[in-house]
């Protein structure tokens, strides 16, 4: 099966060169089971081993709608569809997946996970039309900023037309109202034509509620396990090889289909499954046979925030294999020292020495006391890579879940972002950008839903109110359900005219630019990397080298100018890479003024100013 599963989808409705469409669908209860077409022709379907049903339907064309048939009674949408052109209530329309295969880049030929400069998109709010055709007429801006890949957020098909994209409940349909499928595949093209890779995020930890019917169909869900999101889905519990084969199908196809490089898992830690191989372990081997197979280099990458390794860790040293996690702990040490903020579970962080220590291992607490959730938490991290780790100033979480989904540019100044960029950057780990923040979008990203069930609606507000508990001090979040809420977080494009959003912008490029071409970058090994936490100060200076290359990088958290001694450096010797205190940045140092490395008492100093990072190495 194992083999089968890389070559082809099976569920759902497939068309073949040799014969006649066919559909298989997994419904273990049913006594009886047909496929209604649009024009009421109906296909009977003839049951198979473990609760599977199969038919052939000759005539059924692509772009055809079409329902599934349980026991002469109800007819619903199919839970493999993949399209949904009427919404999540109604029928399931035919799509070709041989014709979207065919929709690709000739000269892509993938991407190293080590080379990762990553970019979060929603793709409803990335541009005013919400599309993924609009997107692609974005692509010359990312390529100008410099990163060569976006992750989009799950456009697996969900309510209405406006959506973070968590609530989905067709995991194979593509969301109608950015395009469908068809305009997904030519987006992944385009992205690969300008040589960017896809990433794309999908939900296998829940299903949203409206629209969810895949419990009429078979056993999906078990009430061994509580998530936030109700019942687990059934990774482990009786019935659960069909629902494994279910999520696995669904990987595979944007990979081998669509050509997606890259799948970012959300929530893994509430994938629960106590089995023998854990279902992401089992996913890795499917990706690693694919790989092998097709020589592609597609890759995985985790949310988790569970501080455990063993999520990174190779299979056959008892990990799951993921290729790389999300690391929200090295986000929370930033955000809390730019911010001032010490609320909810910033309470851990606010330190330099804790930016410090996420810089040298990622995460803070590696089995250490934390005073938030109140136990020993997290494991070390020795021997894993820094590639492993994702990092990022901001994302769409903790921008989103704030109560007025502001953004890092609303809660601090203008020096302290291209700091914050600067240490992202410059870090050993995989950097990755939310959308706009290379510009300082002051636009809001807020959560917000479109759902037709008025008392689900009232759940999910009473919900958001609950949620912000700890953030809250006056006032309600805004309205999800109300548009304005979706129309407020689009980006505003428009920023040729302010001069410190284009001094950000070209700040991003050059950083990145050093990053894609220093040669201490061509070796991603934090080995060679350390932090230090100058003591009284709020400086911290990360150290790089590499066959001989050294390079320093100075960050001033303060808000006052620092003197800071560096012992051991000739300033003759060495060369400003970069400064973010320049003039040319939005800075008061001029350029051509030669003050930044200094020397006293046969000591090497730097003057810093406050807020500012500074880039430096020994001349080549």
């Amino acid at each position: 099966m194992l083999t089968i599963l890389t070559e082809k989808r099976t569920l759902g409705v497939n068309f073949h060169d040799e014969c006649s469409p066919t559909a298989l669908v997994w419904a273990p209860h049913a006594r009886k089971l047909a496929l209604v077409a649009e024009n009421r022709q109906q296909y009977s379907f003839k049951r198979m081993e473990y609760g599977y049903w199969q038919c052939a339907c000759p005539g059924l064309k692509p772009g055809d709608r079409y329902l599934l048939q349980i026991n002469d009674k109800k007819e619903l949408p199919d839970p493999a569809s993949l399209s949904q052109p009427d919404g999540v209530h109604l029928a399931s329309q035919c799509i070709d997946l041989n014709t979207i295969r065919q929709i690709k880049s000739e000269s892509w030929q993938g991407i190293s996970t080590a080379q990762l400069i990553i970019y979060e998109v929603h793709v409803g709010t990335f541009t005013q039309q919400g599309t993924f055709k609009a997107l692609t007429q974005k692509l010359a801006h990312l390529k100008e900023l410099g990163v060569n890949a976006i992750e989009i957020m799950p456009v697996a098909q969900f309510p209405g037309h406006r959506n973070w994209g968590y609530d989905g409940v067709f995991p194979f349909a593509t969301q109608h109202s950015y395009g469908g499928p068809y305009e997904l595949a030519k987006m992944v093209k385009a992205c690969h034509d300008h040589c960017i890779a896809v990433i794309l995020d999908v939900v296998y930890n829940h299903l949203g509620p409206e629209g969810n019917y895949f419990e009429e169909f078979a056993p999906y869900f078990t009430g061994k396990y509580n998530t936030p999101w109700g019942k687990a889905i059934n990774f482990d519990d009786a019935w659960c090889d069909s629902v494994r084969r279910f999520f696995l199908e669904n990987a595979l196809m944007w990979f081998r289909d669509f050509h997606i490089d890259g799948l970012r898992l959300d929530a893994i830690h509430a994938i629960k499954d106590d089995g023998p191989k854990h279902f992401l372990a089992e996913l890795s081997e499917l990706v690693h046979m694919l790989n092998k197979k097709n020589n592609s280099r597609h890759f995985l990458i985790a949310e988790s925030d569970l501080n455990d390794t063993r999520v990174i860790s190779p299979i056959q040293e008892n990990g799951y294999g993921m290729d790389a996690q999300w690391c929200d702990e090295w986000h929370h040490a930033l955000h809390a020292l730019l911010t001032g903020e010490t609320n909810g579970y910033y309470s851990d962080f606010g330190k330099t020495s804790h930016l410090a220590k996420a810089m040298n291992h990622g995460w803070v607490h590696d089995g250490i006391y934390s005073q938030h959730r109140k136990k020993i938490y997290g494991t070390p991290t020795a021997g894993i890579p820094g590639e492993r780790f994702v990092i990022y100033t901001q994302n769409h979480d903790q921008t989103g879940n704030r109560i007025q989904g502001d953004r890092l540019s609303k809660l601090t100044d203008f020096e302290s972002l291209k700091l914050a960029a600067t240490a992202m950057l410059m870090s050993p780990f995989t950097p990755m950008l939310f959308m706009g923040e290379e510009f300082a979008e002051q636009n809001p990203f807020l959560f917000f839903i479109s759902h037709s069930d008025t008392h689900l609606v009232k759940k999910v507000q009473r919900g958001r109110k609950r949620e912000y508990r700890d953030f809250m001090k006056n006032g309600d979040p805004p309205d999800p359900q109300d548009e304005e809420t979706f129309k407020k977080s689009k980006l505003n494009w428009n920023f040729t005219g302010e001069p410190q959003k284009v001094q950000l912008f070209n700040f991003y490029k050059a950083c990145i630019a050093l990053r894609q071409s220093h040669p201490l970058f061509k070796q991603i090994d934090r080995h060679n990397t350390r932090a230090i936490d100058i003591k009284g100060s709020e400086v911290i200076l990360f150290y790089r080298q590499h066959q001989g290359r050294s390079m320093i990088t100075a960050m001033n958290f303060s808000h006052r100018e620092q003197s800071v001694s560096i012992p051991g450096v000739i300033p003759e010797q060495w060369e400003v890479l970069l400064y973010s205190g320049h003039e040319k940045w939005g800075g008061h140092t001029p350029e051509s003024e030669q003050q930044v490395i200094m020397q006293e008492n046969e000591i090497a100093s730097l003057a810093l100013c406050a807020r500012s990072a500074l880039v430096m190495a020994v001349k080549a």
